[in-house]
């Protein structure tokens, strides 16, 4: 099925609007049963000098084109997604595991991205202020950085290629772009459908690579002037520090440990169904995905309920069979991670009340599966409420007051998403003004976030930038002050002012 649908056995390297082969190559193996999807190239890194070269010598002529008439290319590439929609996301469920609804859904991210950075190709807004001197205009513009490169994870593997490149282009950059090897063919098909919507050739460029050869190579180009990364927290803290020495831009997105607070006067049964949606979602290999559930005392027991039984009716399986809801892990070292945190949260005294083990029967034996786990009377400081899982597993906190869920809440050393269910307008106030994380949902989960507004978050979350919105166009350009006088004379500032 997946060579119907690609029309290839073995992918190509894009650089220079060409489709260049390598030496090496390695699997791509879907993570539901196992089999052999694709063959994508391995470069040794030096595919990023020629994608480079030809980077800089397309992003001169791009950067000269009118910002509406770089807008047109990602009307058409949008219109291409719409199009194909339901294609790339079969395709996007072979290689990443996610259900097709959820496939579906991120394809639509992509879509949506494309026609709200395209409208940003008529304004890109700078801004005009009055002068201190007579005669004299001074304004400020939005300039396009050169050459950027974008790191992309293989669990959103064209939603977060497109919060990244898409605004890059309309600031009129040109883009070395390393996928994740686990999913490249949402890379192969993205940059096909820019170069069949007019994307001039070397505006794109596309390297596939381990991140110890490609990425490395990316980060310590000198002609490579930001660098927007998106994945572990110990690979950002790396490219920050190496992007520090050579004064580059960095933007990272890493991990997050996201908490849903429910307290004791919320509607227990939308509460239980937000909590599921946000911890299995995607098996729970998402940085937004909910992996504590901090709940009060008097709601407990009742909440608890309610999540046994729902995930009692959860099925799991392979993502393009439309009856299940939840897919396989990514590959056996992610299976064998929350494996090894399932044991921890045992060890520490955490009270397992469901899951916890691999799902290795008939089929699901051919792929990689942990069965949706549930801890419960999980203390604060335990590894499992702490530190990142990556996986379908959800430790419940109980507190006994709004200002403890709060406090457990910002405990931690993340900060990208957070939730609150409860029906009192001073609780939900107080929540999205005190909550320490970049995104804040009221009466919903933690997952869902929407491409006009800002995505990223506090703490060991990232560095402060932000992917979506108006607001990624700030890592992808740089502003110039622009000062216009019309005297006819020497006027000097701060100094001729009285």
């Amino acid at each position: 099925m997946a060579s119907t649908l690609l029309n290839a056995t073995t992918l190509n390297h894009f650089i220079g609007g060409n489709w260049v082969g390598d030496n090496k190559s390695a699997d791509v193996t879907n993570p539901a049963n196992g089999e052999t999807i694709v063959h994508v190239p391995l470069s040794d890194g030096g595919a990023v000098d020629t994608a480079v070269e030809a980077a800089k010598k397309a992003q001169k002529e791009w950067a000269k084109v009118p910002a509406p008439q770089r807008a047109e290319v990602l009307f058409e590439a949008g219109n291409k997604m719409k199009a194909r929609k339901e294609r790339l996301a079969q395709l996007l469920t072979m290689e990443n595991g996610k259900v097709l609804e959820e496939a579906r859904g991120e394809v639509q991210e992509g879509i949506d991205m494309a026609f709200y950075m395209a409208g940003e190709g008529r304004r890109l807004f700078g801004h005009t202020t009055p002068a201190e001197l007579p005669n004299k205009f001074s304004m400020s513009q939005r300039c396009p950085v050169g050459v950027v490169g974008i790191i992309t994870p293989w669990n959103f593997p064209i939603a977060i290629a497109t919060w990244k490149s898409f605004p890059a282009i309309i600031g009129g950059n040109a883009v070395i772009w390393k996928p994740a090897t686990e999913t490249p063919i949402m890379a192969h098909e993205l940059a096909k459908i820019l170069e069949e919507s007019g994307l001039p050739k070397g505006v794109l460029n596309v390297v596939y690579g381990k991140g110890s050869t490609v990425g490395d190579a990316m980060v310590h180009h000198d002609d490579i002037r930001v660098m927007s990364f998106t994945g572990s927290n110990d690979t950002g803290r790396n490219i920050a520090s190496e992007c520090g020495k050579q004064l580059k831009k960095v933007s990272l997105e890493m991990g997050g440990k996201n908490a849903i607070i429910v307290m004791d006067d919320a509607d227990l049964d939308l509460a239980a169904e937000g909590i599921v949606w946000s911890a299995y979602g995607t098996s729970g290999q998402r940085c937004t995905a909910a992996s504590r559930v901090i709940v009060h005392d008097d709601v407990k027991e009742r909440l608890e309920e309610r999540l046994l039984a729902k995930i009692e009716e959860l099925t799991i399986g392979d993502g393009l069979d439309e009856t299940n809801n939840v897919g396989p892990i990514i590959n056996q070292a992610g299976m064998e991670k929350i494996q090894s945190y399932i044991q921890i949260g045992q060890d520490e005294g955490a009270n397992l009340i469901a899951g916890g083990y691999v799902l290795n029967d008939g089929d699901l034996g051919k792929g990689h599966y942990v069965a949706p786990t549930l801890f419960t009377d999980a203390k604060p400081e335990m590894r499992i409420s702490q530190e990142e899982i990556f996986g379908p597993v959800v430790s419940l906190i109980p507190v006994k007051s709004f200002d403890e869920a709060i406090e457990v809440n910002n405990g931690v050393s993340y900060g990208l998403s957070s939730s609150i269910f409860t029906t009192d307008a001073n609780r939900v106030f107080q929540a999205q003004r005190d909550l320490d994380t970049g995104i804040v949902y009221v009466n919903a989960g933690t997952t869902g976030a929407e491409i006009h507004l800002p995505f990223g978050g506090t703490k060991g979350t990232g560095n402060g930038h932000r992917d979506s919105g108006v607001q990624a166009l700030d890592v992808f350009t740089e502003w110039k002050a622009v000062y216009i006088d019309y005297s006819g004379k020497l006027q000097r500032a701060q100094i001729d002012t009285e």
